[in-house]
């Protein structure tokens, strides 16, 4: 019997050092998002562990998730560090996202009832709301930037979450959706979308028509999209020290 809460103890242990590397997950991400931790910063294990009052365990675990997204990479006699994306990168988001994002329109609109569909347009009047406010800014800072990028993959996850498959909600939330967006903002800065911009793909979604959710997201996903890639391209080849000041330039 006295071996009992030894056992106990044994036993929650692997779900603690989840919860715990869980956090250093959203932790590490949250300070690429912010601006924190720009692309190819160097990330160390023992500060992350400090900063968090946590062993070094935890840390390395949620690394090791970040490394199989492709948000992190570990190098030898180098390092952690976060990783800096190439051309194939940015093409295999578009063509992730559109897939995942199209799938997940067409089981809305198939199995979403009226109070989801009216949770969706709320979300997306006032994710328009936030994208006007924060672009009518000449110099928004890295929060309110923050806040539009949060906002957005909340928008976006919700709809995958009332589409009723979590799969497609996990492979969304991996495709690192607001990381890009974030890239992007630091080359050139904030750019106003078409106004009702998500309004009207809310409302397309609301329709309940698969085919007509379909086309919507994938004219959402595909807006720019040669655009960006030609304006990253002359970027995306630079090693770390030559991205850092291509992004320091860009911004001026």
């Amino acid at each position: 019997m006295r071996r009992q809460p030894h056992r106990a103890a044994a036993a929650g242990r692997p779900q603690r050092y989840r919860d715990l590397s869980e956090r250093a997950y959203h932790y590490i991400r949250e300070q690429i998002l912010r601006g924190h931790l720009s692309f190819g910063a160097e990330i160390s294990r023992k500060k992350i562990a400090k900063e968090l009052g946590i062993s070094v365990l935890p840390v390395s675990v949620a690394l090791q998730r970040l490394e199989n997204e492709s948000l992190v990479e570990s190098i030898p006699r180098v390092g952690t560090r976060v990783r800096v994306p190439t051309p194939q990168d940015i093409r295999g988001f578009y063509v992730a996202r559109e897939a995942i994002e199209s799938q997940t329109a067409r089981l809305f609109a198939e199995r979403a009832g009226a109070a989801d569909k009216q949770e969706i347009c709320t979300l997306a009047k006032e994710l328009d709301r936030l994208e006007h406010e924060v672009s009518a800014i000449e110099e928004p800072s890295e929060d309110q930037l923050y806040a539009v990028r949060r906002k957005h993959m909340l928008f976006h996850m919700r709809i995958a979450e009332l589409a009723g498959c979590p799969f497609l909600c996990e492979l969304l939330s991996r495709n690192q959706i607001l990381v890009f967006n974030w890239f992007y903002d630091r080359l050139f800065g904030r750019r106003a979308l078409p106004q009702r911009w998500h309004e009207q793909l809310a409302q397309a979604l609301a329709q309940g028509d698969v085919e007509v959710a379909d086309r919507a997201m994938r004219a959402h996903v595909r807006f720019r999209m040669d655009e960006v890639l030609q304006r990253l391209e002359p970027f995306l080849s630079l090693n770390h020290a030559e991205l850092s000041a291509a992004l320091a330039a860009a911004r001026r």
